[in-house]
């Protein structure tokens, strides 16, 4: 019987996301709940598995590693795209690719775990938590500050930078946007106003990343940029870990100079040591920002008929290199 693993269910939602009963009556399927601790442990565990169903840029496949799985025929990842599977070396050995596609949510759910973020940081909201069930009250909880009034600066005015955008117009904040390929016509068409990223920088009291990641936009917001934040400024990330220096940011936080509200992280899992665990004036989510009920009901059906479309020979949502 063909064996099946689906891995990346970190938050033990899999099986109950989808009616796995059709796939189960023509496969073995295991649930891998435990992120793999290297590609080692990666190559033993997946070696007699011919379906890998797996979860968008959390299991890295490399070529090395898709080298060791010498029966793999078929990945299916989520999403649309996935920087970490090597494509090229898929197609070299003959396997399969498919992807799913995004629905309902629409990246709302991103969009809005980054104004959770954005709001906790500004109200001492983790703090107030934790001080009420360790038996206080209000001493030792920051002070909080409004944000009607304040600048948001979007960088990226994408499908979740416009939302994100459209959450600080109605809170009552001014929105200053910025990307490289935005215009001022574009930014002011959207109902925005378009600054350049060091005016961005220096005017904003909260400043939210919007971007995918690639060569052009990795490490945009350098130490430089981190410097012309304004003080106890607040920087939100649910984009991902690469688009910021880590180490300038990293000794900003510490030197109290700005906040974070951050949901990404460049190694995920954090390790038990990670710094990012004890590191001051942050608000960390533990990369959860599109992993809602509705994506979940979106991705895993999916899944499971990208399984059954190839195990009928006519695999479908199949990309390549």
């Amino acid at each position: 019987m063909t064996k099946v693993a689906v891995l990346d269910d970190w938050q033990g939602i899999a099986e109950e996301s989808a009616d796995w009963s059709p796939l189960k009556a023509r496969a073995e399927i295991s649930f891998f709940a435990d992120a793999f601790s290297g590609e080692d442990e990666a190559a033993a565990a997946l070696a007699d598995f011919e379906i890998v169903l797996t979860m968008r840029e959390r299991t890295p496949f490399p070529a090395s590693l898709i080298a060791r799985l010498p029966k793999l025929r078929l990945i299916g990842m989520t999403g649309s795209r996935n920087a970490s599977l090597d494509l090229a070396a898929c197609k070299a050995r003959g396997i399969t690719v498919s992807n799913t596609e995004t629905r309902g949510n629409s990246g709302s759910a991103t969009a809005e775990l980054a104004l959770g973020l954005l709001i906790a940081c500004a109200r001492g909201i983790p703090v107030g938590d934790a001080t009420i069930r360790a038996g206080g009250f209000q001493h030792g909880v920051p002070v909080g500050e409004t944000l009607a009034g304040k600048t948001l600066g979007i960088i990226g005015l994408g499908r979740l930078g416009r939302m994100m955008a459209g959450y600080g117009q109605a809170l009552g904040m001014k929105v200053l946007a910025w990307s490289q390929n935005l215009t001022p016509i574009a930014a002011s068409q959207a109902g925005f106003d378009y600054a350049t990223k060091d005016d961005l920088l220096a005017e904003s009291d909260a400043v939210s990343l919007h971007l995918v990641l690639s060569d052009r936009t990795r490490g945009i917001l350098g130490s430089d940029d981190l410097a012309r934040m304004k003080p106890r400024a607040i920087l939100i990330n649910t984009s991902r870990a690469g688009l910021v220096d880590q180490s300038a940011l990293q000794a900003a936080l510490r030197e109290g100079r700005i906040r974070a509200g951050l949901d990404v992280f460049t190694d995920e899992p954090l390790g038990k040591t990670d710094p990012w665990r004890t590191m001051p004036n942050t608000v960390l989510t533990p990369h959860i920002g599109y992993g809602v009920a509705e994506t979940w009901a979106d991705f895993y059906p999916q899944s499971v008929e990208n399984a059954l479309a190839f195990l009928d020979g006519k695999p479908i949502r199949t990309i390549s290199a």
